[in-house]
């Protein structure tokens, strides 16, 4: 499998990813649970390292089923996640990317992917002119010690 070196700090991945979303949500009802635990550990057999999923997708229940599938190969895959949007009752809503949401979302995400740190994650944004976003260190998206 070919890789890419991704962003600044050049995360290396495999050269195909797989998104995960359409595994519990999206493009009708979810797919059974073993069923895709096996499909991704297949991809990771076949050199698949770079994994999409996002707190919206379910909601939640992607992140959870991506966690439990990666888990034996943690080491050795790198996994995406998206933050941004609004969907604490449960339902997707808005855009809430305000700095004290990203904190909670990103704790909840560590747990329900089983890692002490998220590979690299996306935000979605409203525009806000009146705030200027800092670069988040190399480590923001990390379980505090």
């Amino acid at each position: 499998m070919q890789k890419r070196k991704l962003g600044q700090d050049n995360l290396e991945v495999s050269a195909i990813g797989l998104g995960c979303m359409s595994m519990s949500f999206g493009y009708g009802p979810a797919a059974d649970k073993q069923e895709m635990v096996s499909l991704l550990r297949k991809a990771v057999e076949l050199g698949v390292t770079f994994f999409d999923t996002a707190e919206v997708y379910g909601p939640f229940t992607n992140e959870e089923l991506v966690g439990e599938a990666l888990a034996p190969f943690r080491e050795q895959v790198v996994i995406a996640t998206k933050f941004g949007f609004d969907c604490d009752s449960g339902k997707q809503g808005g855009v809430n990317s305000q700095p004290e949401r990203i904190k909670r979302v990103v704790e909840a995400s560590l747990k329900r992917l089983k890692v002490e740190t998220i590979s690299t994650s996306i935000g979605l944004t409203q525009t806000c002119p009146s705030k200027t976003w800092p670069r988040p260190s190399k480590n923001w998206f990390s379980k505090a010690k």
